[in-house]
């Protein structure tokens, strides 16, 4: 049975066939970036046979890590700062992602390292104690001073952040911390924030939940100097009904969550 690449050039001429190869070539190729099909299972299989936590490795299942950071575009080589790391699970994932040729600050401010009794101080000197993560930098620092040379992070990551960024601290000041990551963003950086979904209209409910509407997120976002250029279903669940606290037991890790690709404009 002929090939379809032959079949194409029996019917066709040489010229049309060739443009019809070339542009099949470039959707495959656009594909491939997009679903980061390439490198997820890859990932996925390095993170599952690594010396992880246990329990990291649990969440695995609800976080989709592997596919996350291919979403986002993390690769080899990078340098990303995972911001209000706490324990460290993300920038663990980050780690093994950018490899010993990249770099992840695990950037953490004061608040957080000593809320429930100094639990997220704790768990990430474990995490790092022995250099066991060579290719990660503790970056204790407010955001009024990140202490990190302007244009040298292609990526900056949040999880579950944003809603206290932006309702906590308030919309001022949840536009200085968005202003300041993207003065050490590289041209053309990325920025990625994955966050409990909140229904529309209903902001004090949502911030009482430590939930947020993504439309907010996304105004915020493009105000401070980004383009959202792409959203992700991964983390979506239709079962959530956005009216429970996301600590509850009975949805805490399988909350309704979105995720946002942005990219710093120039």
């Amino acid at each position: 049975m002929p090939s379809f690449s032959t079949t194409l050039y029996m019917r066709t001429s040489r010229s049309i066939s060739l443009r019809s190869m070339f542009r099949g070539a470039v959707l495959l190729a656009l594909v491939g970036l997009i679903s980061g099909c390439a490198t997820t299972p890859e990932l996925a299989t390095r993170l599952a046979t690594s010396d992880r936590l246990a329990e990291d490795k649990a969440r695995d299942v609800g976080r989709r890590p592997a596919e996350v950071l291919a979403f986002l575009g993390i690769e080899p080589g990078m340098t990303v700062m995972d911001v209000i790391a706490s324990g460290g699970y993300y920038s663990e994932v980050l780690a093994e992602a950018v490899g010993p040729d990249g770099l992840v600050y695990a950037q953490n401010i004061d608040f957080v390292l000593k809320i429930r009794n100094g639990l997220n101080e704790r768990a990430i000197n474990a995490r790092l104690a022995n250099n066991r993560l060579p290719n990660v930098q503790r970056l204790n620092a407010e955001f009024t001073d990140l202490g990190l040379p302007v244009g040298s992070v292609d990526v900056v990551f949040t999880a579950l952040n944003m809603h206290d960024i932006i309702d906590g601290r308030g919309p001022q000041a949840a536009a200085q911390v968005l202003g300041a990551i993207r003065e050490v963003l590289v041209p053309g950086g990325i920025l990625g924030i994955i966050d409990h979904a909140g229904d529309p209209g209903k902001d004090a409910l949502n911030k009482e939940l430590h939930r947020i509407d993504e439309a907010r997120v996304v105004a915020a976002v493009e105000a401070a100097g980004y383009t959202v250029e792409a959203r992700s279903g991964l983390l979506r669940n239709v079962d959530d009904d956005r009216t429970t606290n996301v600590f509850v037991s009975e949805i805490r890790g399988r909350t309704d969550r979105f995720i946002l690709r942005a990219r710093k404009t120039n």
